[in-house]
């Protein structure tokens, strides 16, 4: 792990960004910022990354932005494609099968990984390691955040050492969770969507295999006692069990009292307990991301019950939106302003997965009652309303068209590769050959890719489309099937912003 025996003892005088909290969306962030050459102060209060599992699923679209980092195939040996997620009633009969495809889907990856959090941790801050404009600092604490009309000053204790500090940067973005010290400096407040309940979290380790577990996620529907029981990587399982509001947390000082709650799925002797806590799971958004050159990102803008897997995805999202609009806004090709799109873009767009979250949230306690009265036509109702959302972005930077703002697939090009290496954190515009002349030109950082096989073409075709322009963080910025109307593309994503200067 990187430990903070390895920093530099001074810090810089000022920063392009300063990112507080060094978990997955802080530790991405500087990653990606990384990628366009920007100096970045990350800082996190703890000596070291927390040991124990906390989130344990994400996405393709999350593979897809670690495929941009470049950690993507060194996590691979450690994650497991999640099959799918199941319903089932206190009578153990299936309510609801929601079975996921397993081989590589429009990202060119599975649609959810199982993965342990303290190895995707390891992995991305051993890249930021090796990143001559990250200076990452454990064990250090912001305290406080004074913005000034081109940077803001920020004092924190080097908590190693007992000193205080004092450097600035342009920009700060926190992300450092749900009690966020850089909101509240802010004054942000935060929108309550109704959904606050508590539930104990189990993480166990397996002495042997046991596969009566099973692989699938499966939501136990019981009106009374609603629970969860998580398949993760090796032989680590989760149970999450609702609890009643005259629950006694002293009971997790009781192994026996906690074994006593998993006795109908395993026993002392098969497993042992690695961690129990007590969450409240929250729905909350905040209202406004970013005041001034201070912006939050993940837990800190946003936060979700668990049932969709989304709770990090979100904020992966966020840091993937959030990193290409900091770049160009730093170095000059964008004006300020940009950053405005970010929460009018991703504030809707998160929303919906919360909301969506909820929902399931309450089918896990109502759906074996209301099947209970209205049989299968019932059971095949709840099971047609599964589908993972895929929302478009707000409004913000993009032309506002139907395919705008949507998540652009990644097909394969003729020589194998995947589109998004063709760019690393870069816009994409994907061509059919008669485009290529025109677009071989210069056009700032864009790249231009010819759609030369055929599942690039298909894309195209699905769009109905010969061009589109995907944006850094792969979500589309237009489509063109003409010539004048290509022109248009390009200069309407230059006019956004995002190379006006480069042009």
């Amino acid at each position: 792990m990187v430990t903070d025996s390895l920093q530099p003892t001074a810090l810089r005088h000022d920063y392009d960004v300063a990112i507080v909290g060094m978990g997955p969306v802080g530790a991405t962030l500087a990653n990606l910022l990384a990628l366009r050459d920007v100096h970045v102060l990350i800082v996190d209060r703890e000596p070291e990354i927390y040991a124990l599992p906390r989130a344990v699923q994400f996405d393709g679209e999350c593979m897809r932005v670690f495929q941009t980092i470049g950690i993507a195939d060194e996590m691979l040996p450690d994650l497991m494609t999640v099959p799918g997620m199941r319903f089932v009633d206190s009578n153990g009969n299936i309510i609801v099968d929601w079975t996921r495809p397993s081989g590589p889907g429009p990202h060119d990856w599975a649609a959810s990984y199982r993965f342990h959090q303290p190895n995707l941790e390891v992995s991305l801050r051993r890249r930021l390691a090796r990143c001559e404009t990250i200076d990452m600092r454990l064990r250090h604490e912001v305290f406080s955040l004074e913005p000034q009309p081109d940077h803001v000053l920020l004092r924190l204790e080097d908590m190693g050492a007992g000193k205080l500090l004092t450097t600035r940067a342009r920009y700060v973005v926190g992300c450092d969770g749900a009690r966020s010290t850089v909101r509240r400096f802010m004054g942000t407040e935060l929108e309550d969507l109704k959904s606050h309940d508590r539930w104990l979290v189990l993480d166990l380790l397996l002495n042997q295999d046991l596969p009566r577990l099973g692989d699938y996620a499966i939501q136990y529907c019981d009106s009374t006692n609603p629970a969860t029981y998580i398949r993760g990587i090796g032989n680590r399982r989760r149970w999450e069990l609702m609890l009643p509001k005259s629950f006694d947390s002293s009971i997790l000082n009781r192994p026996e009292d906690v074994w006593a709650l998993l006795k109908k799925w395993i026993t002392p002797d098969e497993a042992r307990i690695e961690r129990s806590a007590v969450y409240t799971f929250h729905s909350v958004i905040a209202a406004g991301w970013r005041a001034g050159r201070m912006l939050i990102a993940g837990d800190a803008a946003h936060q979700t019950p668990p049932f969709m897997g989304q709770g990090m995805c979100a904020g992966i999202r966020d840091a993937s939106n959030l990193a290409w609009k900091l770049s160009d806004v730093v170095t000059g090709a964008a004006s300020e302003g940009l950053l405005d799109t970010y929460e009018t873009e991703r504030s809707p767009h998160v929303r919906i997965f919360i909301e969506e979250a909820v929902r399931l949230g309450k089918i896990i306690r109502d759906t074996e009652r209301a099947v209970a009265a209205g049989g299968d036509a019932v059971a095949r109702r709840e099971q047609e309303k599964f589908v993972t959302p895929q929302p478009r972005l707000g409004p913000g930077a993009h032309d506002g068209s139907e395919n705008a703002g949507r998540i652009a697939a990644q097909p394969r090009l003729a020589d194998g590769s995947r589109l998004d290496d063709a760019a690393g954190y870069q816009a994409i515009l994907l061509v059919l050959p008669r485009f290529f002349e025109f677009s071989s030109k210069p056009h700032g950082n864009m790249y231009v890719v010819a759609a030369d096989s055929e599942a690039s073409q298909d894309y195209l075709r699905s769009l109905g489309a010969e061009a589109v322009l995907i944006r850094p963080d792969r979500y589309i910025y237009g489509i063109a099937n003409r010539m004048d109307e290509l022109e248009r593309l390009v200069a309407g994503f230059l006019q956004t912003g995002r190379l006006a200067n480069a042009a």
